[in-house]
Formats: structure tokens, sequence, C-alpha cells
């Protein structure tokens, strides 16, 4: 709404708009830092982009080529042609005068390209002066699609040619027809066609059993040790939020394993489940609990076992710490009316604390389960994600795809579906979060 004074227009806005106002740059610093990297990773997944294949060493729409190797590479290739032309066998040289011809020929349609031609003379100069190319966009110039495909056709059909000649020929022959090979085959990898496949890597991972033996994997992780680390939670919780000498102290005590950091509590409990000279391992075994002090780390079973147990003892104290914080809340003086009425200790938790911790059992489940879900550094330590990749989850199965076999487009597609993934979970949960306190506040109302 615009308002006209004596000083001019001035604006005023409405109280819904004076909140969108003052949101707006909450939300434009949650889009920065939270989507932005996610929309990254869409878009290279998206692509078949790996640093392990120099054809697709990065996210090409169009087809291209790489000057540099191309410019350094068809010298070579170029000379071996003049040189085979009358120098190969009598019987080749039909062969390698047709194979000269067709490469000359797209070597002149690449060049036919001003954009391409400009770079070309460029980059060749730099070659020749044995200066590296660094700058990407004179490096890499666009290729009209027929002309790529074709060329890439040709090389390799000129591949599939010469290779048996080797075999076939005398020594000398056969000298000069491998190294023409090898000119041919650098040239052909300087030729990059597109490396956008949509939606394809998405696809490959619904059929991948290996994605779906992570994703169970980690569901089991999460269920088991989220629901263990509830009741051990809230019996802790309960427990330090009564009056007795030293409650201070227990409750400092209560949350050192949750201080400790993940990465080294993980080797501490790698070095307790060692069946050589682990402790825990050995206390196990004589209580009968494992058939052998190796099996929590030589077996699925048993280092998965591992992994919850190890996961339980950390992170337990934080859930007593959320809900303590719920029972902190809750008025003394309900105790003391449900005491005054008859109820004993059973009847007030199932009638007064449940119910009124409800809120709070939610918001530690919520963020107990998305950090459970995305369990990274306690399994990488402690066991790798073996044996036979019978501890892996999802999180690993990303990190090695991304970073151990450096295929950023298939990493980055599982990393999406951790994003949407951990999303369905918060949806979920903020939802039914939402709608309890929602109810709990129309009932006060």
């Amino acid at each position: 709404m615009a308002k006209k004074g004596k000083r001019g227009l001035r604006f005023s806005l409405s109280e819904t708009q004076l909140g969108y106002a003052m949101v707006a740059p909450a939300l434009i610093l949650v889009i920065v830092v939270t989507l932005w990297p996610v929309a990254l990773s869409f878009y290279n997944s998206l692509f078949d982009y790996r640093l392990t294949d120099p054809t697709r060493s990065q996210t090409m729409l169009s087809s291209s080529v790489d000057l540099e190797a191309y410019v350094n590479n068809y010298y070579y290739l170029d000379r071996s042609l003049d040189h085979l032309s009358t120098s190969s066998a009598p019987e080749h040289q039909d062969i390698f005068q047709d194979i000269e011809q067709s490469i000359r020929q797209y070597h002149e349609q690449l060049q036919a390209d001003s954009h391409v031609k400009e770079r070309y003379a460029t980059v060749e100069e730099m070659v020749n002066n044995y200066e590296p190319v660094r700058d990407q966009s004179l490096k890499y110039a666009k290729l009209d699609r027929d002309i790529a495909e074709g060329y890439q056709a040709e090389l390799s059909e000129v591949l599939a040619t010469v290779e048996p000649l080797i075999t076939e020929a005398d020594q000398e022959h056969a000298e000069l027809y491998q190294n023409f090979y090898h000119y041919v085959q650098n040239i052909e990898t300087a030729i990059l066609e597109s490396n956008f496949i949509g939606f394809s890597h998405y696809v490959n991972y619904v059929q991948d059993s290996r994605m779906w033996a992570a994703m169970s994997n980690t569901l089991f992780f999460t269920v088991v040790s989220v629901a263990a680390e509830l009741v051990l939670g809230l019996a802790i919780a309960l427990l330090i939020n009564r009056t007795f000498k030293g409650r201070g102290l227990v409750r400092v005590a209560v949350l050192i394993p949750w201080a400790i950091p993940t990465a080294v509590a993980a080797m501490m409990w790698r070095y307790l489940y060692d069946g050589q000279f682990g402790v825990i391992a050995h206390y196990f075994e004589q209580l009968g609990l494992i058939s052998d002090s190796s099996v929590l780390l030589s077996t699925g079973a048993g280092a998965m076992f591992s992994i919850i147990f190890a996961d339980v003892w950390k992170t337990t104290p934080y859930m007593a710490l959320l809900l303590l914080a719920g029972l902190q809340t809750i008025p003394n003086s309900l105790y003391e009316a449900a005491k005054v009425d008859g109820a004993n200790r059973i009847q007030t938790f199932f009638k007064i604390t449940l119910p009124l911790l409800k809120s709070a059992i939610l918001v530690a489940l919520l963020f107990r389960t998305l950090d459970a879900f995305r369990v990274f550094d306690l399994i990488f330590v402690l066991t790798g994600g073996g044996p036979a990749n019978s501890t892996e989850s999802i999180s690993i199965y990303a990190y090695r795809t991304l970073f151990s076999q450096q295929n950023f487009g298939a990493g980055s597609a599982l990393s999406v579906i951790v994003f949407l993934s951990v999303a369905l979970i918060s949806f979920a949960f903020i939802k039914f979060i939402g709608s309890d306190l929602f109810e709990g506040r129309t009932r006060r109302s």
C-alpha cells in the first residue's frame, strides 16, 4: 500500500507482508547453504561424470573437442599418415590411403567452424611453444553433434581395421601400425561427446542390489539403535530428574560418552571388540553371548551388533538430555495431585509423564533418526562397511562411489537419494509433531 505525503511517496506493509520480509533473509540463507549444494549434486547426477575417464572428466551438454590433446596428437597422426601411405606393406597401402582420406576429411570439417578454427590456431601456437593450455574456455571447443559422432565412428572403425593388421604384418610394419594405432586412440579420446544421460543413474540404482542392501543396513541400524536409545535415554532421564545427592555429578558423567568425538569413540570400540586382545569381546565370550571373541568384527551379524552397541553407548546421553529437558517442563503439582488421588508410580508415568512428554519424545526421535540415518564416521572407522559390505550404509556407499571411484555422476545421484530419504523422514516427523502440538494447543484453549 502506498501513501503520499508532503515529503513524497511512502510505502507501508501489512503484517503478513512484513512477516515475509523479516523471514526472507533466513529463507535466502537456507536456500544458499542447504539447497544450492543439493541442486548442484542433482545437476551432476544427470551426467556420466567420471574423473577416471578423460572423455567424461567434466559435465558436457554438447559435443566438444579437447583442442590441446587433439592438436598435439594430430601432428603425430598426420606425419604417420604421410609415412604409411608410402611405407606400409603393399597389400595394405590401399587401406591406409582410404583411412588417410577419411581422417583428413573429418579434420577439415572440424576446422570449417570459424569458432573452432580460431581457437585451434591459438592452441596450436601454444603447443608448439610448449605452453600448457590452462584456460578451459580455450582448451575445450564445442563441436557439431553430427561431426563429433561421425568422427568418433570413423576413428573406431579405423581402430578395428588396423588392429588385426598389427598381428599379420612383419615386425617392421607392425611397429609402424602400432604407433599409428596409438595416435588414433589419442585422437579418439580428444573428441568428447555429450555425457548427459538424464535420470539413467537413478534408474540403475532402482535395480542395484548393492544400493538396496546399503539402504536396508541403514534402516535396520536406524530403527534398532534409535529404539534402544529411546528406552535407555528415557530411563536415564527419569533417574537424573529426581532429587538426590550428587545429581549434578551424575549428569556430567552421563554426558561423557556423547562428548567424545565419534571417530575417537569408534577407534576405541574397535580396540575393545578385537578378537585377540579386546576386553569387550573377551567378556562377551566368557558370558556366552557370543561363540568366539572374533565374531564381533569378522561376521556380518556380529559387526552390525557391534556398531549398534557402540552407537547406543555414545548417543543415549544425547537422547536422555533432550528428554530431561521435556521432563523439566512438567509441573510438580500434577504429580502431587496424582499422589493425593492414590495413583501409583506406574499409573503416574502412563497417565501424566508419558502424555506430557510426547512432544519432547517426538523431537528427540526426529533428531536422532536423522542423525542415525546419515551415519558415516562410526561405521567407516569401526568396520569400513565390512565384512563383505554387510554393514555398509547408504552414506558410505555414496562416499566410495563419489571419492574412491571418482564417479561424480553416480555418487551425486546417491547423495540426492540420501537427501530425499532424509527429507521424507523429516516431513513425516514434522507433520506428526505439528499435528500433535496443534491438538495440544486446541485442548488447552
